[in-house]
């Protein structure tokens, strides 16, 4: 394994971040494919075997299991300060709105309660799930000053924003010397690559770390269409909308994926996530079975020429926004429910 510095952080992250969203009660959440906990420990302990140190999880993955199992494996197969445990929070709900629980307290409440779901006093990484139109900015960084002040988080990232939202974020926190944002979650893989026109330049520049979720495109990077179809691809409906529209055009590239990987004696996933690791500091690459933490983590290792990565990116075209991204506006913040942890809108 090898290890980078997380963007302007003092924290050393593996290459690679354990995605946990495949980890957690099944009946408690919105996705039916999860893993249960003791499946869940299995995976984590191969991942710290293998040199894995980064772990990401949120408190709206499957009601707050998912932190739950986190939690109890790494304290049971890890030292606290050898790991470094991410969690995320979600925006203010419309009864929360209602009551009038301000955007600092919400955050209060919210890490408050990833802490007792983690076992733990803090973490080492809180991220801002998704832009909370509702909630004034300053309060959001208020709030998340608030709780490195108090030693709950080290530092904080966002997920799921325009680059000119965290340039507008940091930009605020920098005037009133509130903590800034040292990383962002996008969603950024070699079959959706929009995050190349504002925020991979502007992170570049400010030195500010990417750790991309859906890195293999829920699993469509790692094979062949129609093989090897998983629990996953047949019931994630979040995955298809985000990837059935532009099918087509994908697997171009798919299929230039499985040249390279036939040619090189190595797996899809690999050469997939070998290209990511070019552009990105640590992709969040979940796994439910240990041949997807195994195949990323070769991954660290295989270095393709320029010409490998040229023909990956040749067949590219612009792709429409998708997921939550796609709703990252006024409007979609208002619709009811749309931040319930067991809405099937929130994703990732």
């Amino acid at each position: 394994m090898k290890y980078i510095k997380l963007g302007n952080s003092d924290l050393n992250v593996s290459r690679i971040c354990m995605g946990c969203m495949g980890f957690g009660d099944a009946a408690r959440g919105q996705h039916s494919w999860t893993i249960d906990e003791e499946h869940s420990r299995e995976i984590i302990r191969r991942g710290l075997d293998l040199g894995v140190n980064f772990y990401d999880t949120a408190i709206a993955y499957q009601s707050g299991t998912s932190e739950q199992y986190v939690g109890r494996a790494l304290r049971d197969f890890a030292k606290r300060d050898e790991v470094v445990v991410a969690t995320k929070f979600l925006p203010r709900t419309p009864e929360e709105i209602e009551s009038g629980i301000s955007g600092q307290q919400h955050i209060e409440n919210m890490i408050d309660t990833s802490l007792q779901n983690l076992g733990m006093d803090h973490v080492d990484l809180y991220i801002y799930h998704m832009w909370d139109w509702n909630t004034p900015i300053y309060d959001i960084l208020d709030g998340l000053d608030r709780v490195v002040k108090a030693g709950k988080t080290r530092y904080i990232g966002i997920s799921n924003c325009f680059a000119w939202q965290l340039a507008k974020a940091n930009a605020m926190a920098e005037q009133e010397s509130f903590a800034k944002f040292v990383s962002v979650q996008g969603h950024y893989n070699l079959i959706f690559r929009e995050e190349e026109r504002e925020m991979v330049p502007y992170c570049d520049e400010e030195n500010i770390a990417l750790t991309p979720y859906s890195a293999l495109a829920s699993g469509r990077l790692s094979r062949l269409p129609g093989e090897g179809r998983t629990k996953r691809a047949a019931e994630d409906a979040y995955a298809k909308f985000k990837y059935d529209a532009t099918a087509d055009q994908d697997n171009v590239i798919i299929s230039r994926v499985a040249e390279i990987a036939e040619k090189r004696g190595v797996s899809m996933t690999e050469v997939s996530l070998a290209w990511l690791l070019t552009k990105v500091t640590s992709p969040v690459v979940g796994a439910t079975k240990f041949h997807h933490i195994e195949g990323a983590v070769k991954a660290v290792d295989l270095e393709l020429s320029g010409e490998e990565i040229a023909y990956l990116e040749e067949p590219y075209v612009p792709h429409p926004l998708a997921g939550v991204m796609a709703q990252n506006k006024p409007a979609a913040a208002k619709e009811k429910h749309v931040w319930s942890t067991g809405d099937q809108k929130i994703g990732r």
